[in-house]
């Protein structure tokens, strides 16, 4: 595949959970041209991947989730639109196959092509008028590539541009939403690292469609060999999930807010 294509590939449309207009792909290029001339300086770049996360969670998982996250991120910073979501990320080797891969299912780029897609993405977007383009990524094999890719183009741009690879957004799901959990009572052998507690009950708080509820239960929905690490998604519910949702808006907004000001 060329490396035009794989750039066309590697973005998937999900329908806006709420204010459409805050999408690129529902606007029209003179609805982007003035919007950009209105104020919004500022495109976010939802990256997701498709992966393997046990009997009970969709493929796209993490795609639905940072579609629906980034809208409501865009929409309390006012500045901020929302570029379509890339969904092909690094998700380890095919041959002999590693982490995700070992399940079907699981799609995989080398960290140096996903590099090339983000830099080529962030390149565009500048094009398109926005000053400022920020990588928000969910799910967290790929952080250091983000700031990778954003110190490319800064160092390219000179000034002209800003990029940002903004791993507070990971960051806040692993640490704040999992001492929310704790906090409420739940211990880390049923919170998780994986399509445990944590990760199922954020799916459902943002996109309850991905969740197989009836499977929760399960006790293969709590199981290594089939996708589920360190925890049991067995309590998860969308209230729980709520927790997560309001801090990793409010902690991301309030780090764009500082970086753009910081600039």
């Amino acid at each position: 595949m060329t490396r035009l294509l794989l750039l066309l590939a590697v973005f998937i449309t999900f329908a806006a959970p709420a204010r459409a207009e805050l999408f690129l792909e529902n606007m029209t290029w003179t609805e982007l041209r003035d919007a950009i001339a209105a104020g919004k300086d500022t495109v976010l770049v939802p990256i997701g991947g498709t992966e393997q996360s046990g009997p009970h969670l969709a493929l796209g998982k993490h795609n639905a989730r940072v579609a629906v996250l980034s809208g409501l991120i865009a929409e309390k910073l006012g500045r901020a639109l929302v570029a379509p979501v890339m969904a092909y990320v690094p998700e380890g080797n095919i041959d002999p196959p590693t982490q995700h891969m070992k399940f079907p299912g699981t799609l995989s780029l080398t960290d140096a092509t996903f590099i090339q897609v983000l830099e080529q993405a962030g390149r565009s977007l500048r094009h398109a008028g926005f000053a400022h383009v920020v990588f928000l990524g969910d799910h967290g094999g790929y952080q250091k590539d983000l700031t990778i890719a954003a110190a490319a183009l800064n160092k390219e741009w000179a000034g002209k541009g800003q990029a940002l690879g903004l791993t507070e957004y990971y960051a806040l799901a692993q640490g704040p939403y999992v001492d929310a959990l704790h906090a409420a009572g739940y211990a880390d052998n049923e919170i998780g690292t994986h399509a445990a507690l944590a990760d199922t009950s954020l799916e459902l708080a943002t996109v309850p469609a991905m969740v197989r509820q009836a499977k929760l239960a399960d006790p293969a929905a709590a199981n290594p060999a089939n996708g589920v690490y360190g925890g049991s998604p067995a309590r998860a519910n969308a209230a729980v999930g709520q927790k997560g949702v309001d801090l990793i808006v409010a902690g991301t907004v309030t780090a764009i807010t500082q970086a753009l000001a910081a600039k």
